[in-house]
């Protein structure tokens, strides 16, 4: 018997092996299972190129589970080891047999998966002790067994075995006995080995038999040797990627496309990637792609190979150049990445260029779902934006859809202000504001639906990208203001009219930390609505954005800001502003008076403060400035009060307020109530 210490820098390897260098210990299973589907591929080139002479046989990998003796056992049927062999590879940590054999056989052995020959040791995360009992293919080989308890000891020593392969027995840790669990084991062996390219067998089938389950003769393989992505795109069709996908996603809905990858070079690259259905959810679908290295899996956070936006899309990727850490367990960063990143970019991009040119109706159908990738990549990658503005599409109320060119083609001449900017209006709610797009329409304009996540940044993209170009919802202000164009308006009210009629109903607004009113008149029409609630284009959009990105949440804390337009045209309005110009005249009189004096003074204190500068103005002059503007304070105060007594029994001031707030969802609770009774007695 051979006894020594493995050839290590440092006695606590073994320690640094268990605890920090993979980052999860079920990791234990795919690195075990992939060194026995290593030795097996190595024995098939050998036997490929005429170097091993005997019967290959079937070749497969077994895992068996003994619950009573604690352990998990791994075998092979494939090169086996000698002893030398042993104690170059295993007793000397780092020194990777897959290296040597790779660079020997490096025009044949393309599937041999290790690269650094510390996988065997992540059996120690898990055992208390391991074995191996080995014999290699080479004629005439006596079998060893080699025995490690976690120490740097070892023993070597000759044993009895049958055939050629690989046997990794581990005796399991007390705290590691879950993975003597059949259900937990399977699972484990369907994740990180569902797509090995050698069977890989867990006990038998099982049927429903006399009452309960029972083992069948036929082995249970855990894996699918061949992959969907490992076959040319040509020989498969429609349902079999369909079918793929059901395999990878069991609970999910069919997807709407799909590209298949397959490239060598500059580097190696296959795989499939499909577009799931979603709309408006961007979180809850990430982490869905799988990071393959030769068919095992590697990781499924590919943030680092797949850019932001495609980590929304499902399917596997497979390649042998991308760079892993020792544990195989995360990416690192090197050019590759970024080269693999950029093709997937371009491929996604010419894939959908393509479904758009020739099966357009199809692609309109999809877009709902589609438009949430579409968007956040042109948002986040300006390689993708300038391939995808060619078929983003933009769709109206009326479920119409245009490219970027179509819309301004058909828009531009119309839905251009006195200023040359060509508007583009649009709803984000059909219904709640259908009153706002119905008068677009009646001036023969066209709006848009932006009812999605990410509308509100894309928007602003656009602005930025397309020249002269703006866009407004259609509740963001009264029509005419929203396209103004060179025509005769009606007349205007003049400043001490308008400010009376905006006291009368500004006094009667609900008081509210969530709402802020200000109010103006215009002349819109005697066919337009009495009163109109439009709110900032500027302020919503900031809002909206700060409900997706962060250090933008002071806006989120912002009141609502709306604007109450009164019609001056209306008749009921008309009728309000002469109505309450009669019952206010005589209060009214004095106090505009006293307001006309007050303001000529503060004219002349202020001509008179303007020739001089800052400092030379006197501390007497600054008082009586300032007594001024408390003083035409008081006054306006005064005003309001009147204003306010008038319009607090009104009636029709109330109604029209509550049915401009009702339009707009912002009537609810007691102020709905009284709303309500008001108009079953008014009726």
């Amino acid at each position: 018997m051979q006894k020594g210490n493995i050839g290590v820098t440092t006695e606590n390897i073994f320690p640094v092996i268990k605890k920090f260098l993979y980052s999860d210990h079920e990791i234990f299973i795919r690195e075990i299972v992939s060194n026995a589907v290593d030795a097996t591929q190595k024995l098939r080139t050998l036997a490929a190129k005429g170097e091993f002479q005997g019967e290959v046989g079937e070749l497969k990998v077994n895992v068996t589970v003994n619950k009573d003796a604690g352990t998990i056992t791994v075998s092979d049927h494939g090169i086996g080891m000698t002893a030398e062999e042993i104690d170059k590879y295993i007793n000397q940590i780092a020194f990777s047999g897959a290296n040597d054999f790779l660079e020997k056989y490096k025009d044949d052995a393309n599937a041999i998966i290790g690269h650094f020959g510390l996988g065997f040791y992540s059996s120690f995360m898990v055992s208390d002790r391991v074995d191996i009992i080995t014999k290699s293919y080479q004629e005439g080989a006596q079998a060893v067994k080699w025995s490690c308890d976690g120490s740097p000891e070892y023993t070597l020593e000759g044993t009895e075995k049958d055939e050629r392969g690989t046997d990794i027995i581990m005796h399991l840790s007390d705290d590691c006995r879950e993975f003597l669990e059949k259900e937990k084991l399977e699972g484990l062996l369907k994740k990180y080995c569902h797509f090995l390219p050698v069977p890989v067998v867990f006990g038998k089938k099982q049927e429903w038999k006399e009452g309960k389950m029972q083992d069948t003769d036929e082995d249970n393989q855990v894996n699918d040797t061949t992959p969907l992505w490992t076959r040319k795109p040509a020989e498969l069709k429609d349902e079999d990627y369909k079918a793929f996908y059901r395999q990878l996603y069991p609970m999910a809905d069919e997807p709407l496309f799909w590209i298949h990858l397959n490239v060598d070079y500059p580097f190696n690259l296959t795989g499939i990637l499909y577009f799931p259905k979603i709309k408006n959810n961007l979180d809850l679908q990430r982490n869905k792609i799988q990071l393959y290295c030769n068919q095992v899996f590697v990781t499924d956070q590919v943030e680092g190979i797949v850019p932001d936006f495609l980590t929304l899309l499902h399917g596997t990727i497979d390649s042998p150049d991308i760079p892993l850490n020792v544990s195989r367990s995360y990416l690192q960063s090197d050019s590759n990445v970024k080269k693999i990143s950029g093709y997937i970019t371009k491929k996604v991009a010419d894939r959908l260029s393509s479904i758009f040119k020739s099966e357009r109706k199809d692609y309109e159908e999809k877009w709902d779902d589609l438009k949430i990738f579409i968007s956040y990549g042109m948002l986040t990658e300006d390689d993708f934006y300038e391939k995808a503005k060619t078929f983003y599409l933009l769709k109206d109320t009326e479920g119409k859809y245009y490219t970027l060119e179509e819309y301004q083609a058909l828009t531009k001449d119309l839905q251009t202000n006195k200023d040359g900017q060509h508007v583009c209006l649009y709803a984000a709610d059909r219904e709640a504001q259908y009153t706002y797009i119905d008068n677009a329409r009646a001036k023969g304009y066209n709006v848009l639906l932006l009812d999605g996540q990410l509308d509100t940044p894309v928007v602003q993209m656009l602005e930025r990208k397309l020249e002269k170009t703006t866009f407004a919802r259609v509740d963001a202000d009264t029509i005419d203001r929203l396209i103004q164009k060179d025509e005769p308006k009606g007349e205007e009210l003049s400043a001490e009219r308008s400010a009376n009629l905006s006291a009368v109903f500004e006094t009667q607004l609900p008081k509210t930390e969530k709402m802020s009113f200000h109010v103006e008149t215009q002349p819109m029409g005697e066919e337009s609505m009495p009163v109109v609630i439009t709110q900032s284009e500027y302020m919503r959009r900031m809002k909206d954005m700060a409900r997706i990105q962060p250090g933008m949440g002071f806006y989120g804390e912002m009141p609502d800001m709306y604007n109450l337009v009164l019609n001056t045209d209306n008749r009921l309005i008309k009728d309000v502003l002469e109505q309450s110009e009669q019952a206010t005249a005589e209060a009214l009189k004095p106090i505009e008076a006293e307001l006309r004096g007050l303001n000529a003074r503060k004219s002349v204190l202020q001509a008179e403060q303007d020739k001089k500068k800052y400092d030379e103005i006197t501390d007497e002059e600054r008082k009586d400035m300032d007594d001024c503007r408390k003083a035409i304070e008081a006054e306006e105060q005064k005003r309001r009060d009147v204003l306010s007594g008038y319009a607090l029994d009104n009636e029709r001031v109330h109604q029209l307020i509550d049915l401009a707030l009702l339009q707009n969802g912002l009537l609810t609770g007691e102020a709905l109530t009284r709303f309500v009774k008001r108009s079953v007695d008014l009726l």
